[in-house]
């Protein structure tokens, strides 16, 4: 029989396709959020839409490699992996992702993937010799920090956002051509924080955690997620820009200005944070300061969603670990 490729080639060619799989998915299932208030206030039709995020999406995964690839950094020193058992460890981090995602897709949650992602990455190093030790602290507590700001940032600056917008009072017009702006501003900064989050992990499986991203690489992550967001991504844009909470156009331009002040922030200071989470709380803070009142039933879910996707996603890599090892 003749053999094609070596065990180390296989597991780096599966690693490969699954990792372009998953940021494919990324940008079919996560990258939509960002144009949710855009499409359910009437300011861009969904294909127009998903068009420009798509654009944006690719200009902030290169724009942040080249010169600000400190959430790039933080990813790729998360974890201390080597050797075969590293390539393992990834793939099923990446199985787990891929999982929780589509099972969100089906249903039409705006669960995030940075959070599978981290906890399926946590799950795979638990499982590997050494358990807690391949954890390094010092990502770890900027990964919870990031994790956890996004909630509390997009809340706070959605609701400030509305709070601005209703003293300037700018005409229903302006606001629609305003979110035009801000759904571009979030797809580009959504590609500068989830592109950056699997450029770590495309150094983590080359062994060089702390390297700069080559910008051909950043150029094919970014094309991937691109390409995913123009799939579609439909059931998660009419849940997040409809069912939450009622938006006026002014509303909506507040929850894209507050979502996108909380990602920048955070991408300049390195910390991975959740799109998803980000932009949902600043809609569910600029709609509720504008007197709107949240869906309890569309809400509840997502909590429900949020708070298991990373007990399960670290289980689903911790035991996809130990069943590929």
């Amino acid at each position: 029989m003749i053999v094609l490729f070596s065990s180390g080639e296989t597991a780096r060619l599966a690693l490969g396709l699954l990792l372009g799989a998953v940021v494919l998915v990324n940008g079919w299932t996560d990258a939509p959020n960002a144009i949710a208030t855009a499409v359910a206030s009437g300011a861009l039709s969904f294909r127009r839409a998903a068009l420009l995020a798509a654009v944006c999406n690719l200009m902030g995964t290169v724009a942040a490699a080249l010169w600000l690839p400190a959430v790039t950094r933080t990813v790729g020193e998360s974890v201390a992996l080597t050797g075969d058992a590293a390539q393992t460890a990834l793939c099923a981090a990446l199985a787990a992702t891929a999982l929780w995602a589509a099972a969100a897709w089906r249903f039409g949650i705006p669960t995030s993937e940075s959070h599978a992602l981290l906890a399926g990455l946590a799950g795979a190093a638990l499982a590997l010799p050494g358990g807690r030790a391949n954890l390094r602290p010092g990502p770890w507590w900027k990964a919870g920090l990031g994790l956890a700001l996004s909630l509390v940032l997009g809340a706070v600056l959605g609701r400030l956002a509305e709070d601005a917008l209703e003293r300037r009072r700018p005409g229903e017009r302006a606001c629609r051509r305003g979110q035009v702006a801000g759904a571009a501003l979030m797809a580009f900064l959504h590609g500068a924080q989830d592109g950056q989050k699997f450029l770590g992990l495309f150094l983590l499986a080359g062994g060089g955690g702390g390297e700069k991203p080559a910008p051909a690489l950043a150029a094919v992550c970014g094309l991937t997620m691109a390409f995913g967001t123009l799939m579609g991504g439909r059931r998660i844009v009419e849940h997040v820009g409809k069912d939450l909470v009622e938006l006026s156009p002014r509303s909506g331009l507040a929850a894209d200005l507050g979502g996108g002040a909380a990602l920048g922030l955070c991408t300049v200071l390195g910390l991975p944070v959740s799109t998803t989470h980000a932009k949902t709380a600043a809609i569910l803070g600029a709609g509720t300061a504008g007197g709107a009142r949240a869906s309890v039933w569309a809400t509840g879910g997502l909590v429900l969603a949020w708070g298991l996707t990373f007990p399960v996603c670290a289980l689903l890599g911790f035991l996809l670990t130990q069943a590929m090892l």
